[in-house]
């Protein structure tokens, strides 16, 4: 089977699908043959991602830090579009902040979407998943789980815990069928990593990136380019296919080296 072709007659939900990561996740996987329910807390840019593909993708606003509101469109989506036998967790937050000035509000919503919502996503669908015997579930984390970043404490924790969580999860799981995988991404061309540079100065800030910054104790990118969506869209989707049928609990860094592997 061509890998135009390989997801095809899979059912996928993608959550964080409106923009970013997540919307390139819904056209890697739409691509390969897949159904997918598109969902994000705003439905703004889900809409497009719906008429694009003529009914191959539905789209629905979803909370993930709401364990009901997901619980409720997990069982809605299965009795409409039948079992879901992928899910990628791409929703997340960037509250960027030295630990002194950060306030309990940004702590707990960053860990309120980036591992609330992966716990809620996760341990809804693989209930299911397990009692049928199979299914791929992958979470968009950050090679900053792995590695410190200055003013993102909050954000590298809680993308650690989402990587922990999800390979603890696939041992559980595994005996039933069910990989767990995460997708670690670098800098990534997304209104989160365009959020963190100054209005105008853009390819400055890009060029920061790609050098490195001593003064934040950051090495730059050797590959020497900064990724694009579809770049971790594309691992994603082999994390999600046959291909990868052998691969549960592994974090896969897609950072350009950007981290030396720390």
């Amino acid at each position: 089977m061509s890998l135009d072709q390989e997801l095809a007659g899979r059912t996928a939900l993608v959550t964080g699908a409106g923009r970013g990561i997540g919307e390139a996740v819904v056209h890697a996987l739409a691509a390969r043959g897949a159904r997918v329910l598109a969902t994000d807390v705003s439905g703004n840019g889900l809409a497009p991602l719906a008429q694009a593909y003529d009914g191959q993708v539905a789209s629905r606003t979803l909370d993930v830090t709401d364990s009901a509101a997901v619980e409720t469109l997990v069982a809605e989506t299965e009795a409409a579009l039948g079992p879901l036998e992928i899910v990628v967790n791409v929703a997340g937050i960037l509250r960027g902040s030295r630990v002194a000035d950060l306030t309990d509000e940004d702590w707990a919503a960053t860990f309120a979407v980036n591992t609330h919502g992966v716990f809620h996503v996760s341990r809804s669908v693989s209930r299911r998943m397990a009692e049928r015997g199979s299914g791929s579930i992958v979470t968009v984390a950050s090679n900053a789980a792995g590695i410190p970043r200055t003013g993102m404490a909050a954000y590298a924790a809680s993308k650690a815990a989402a990587v922990m969580f999800t390979k603890c999860l696939g041992l559980e799981v595994a005996s039933r069928g069910v990989r767990c995988n995460t997708v670690s991404p670098g800098s990534t061309l997304t209104d989160m990593q365009r959020g963190m540079w100054t209005a105008g100065d853009e390819e400055a800030a890009s060029r920061r990136v790609v050098e490195g910054d001593p003064a934040t104790y950051r090495t730059g990118i050797p590959l020497g380019r900064i990724a694009d969506p579809s770049d971790i869209a594309d691992a994603v989707a082999f994390l999600a296919s046959d291909r990868a049928r052998h691969i549960t609990m592994h974090d896969l860094y897609v950072d350009g080296g950007a981290t030396l592997r720390a």
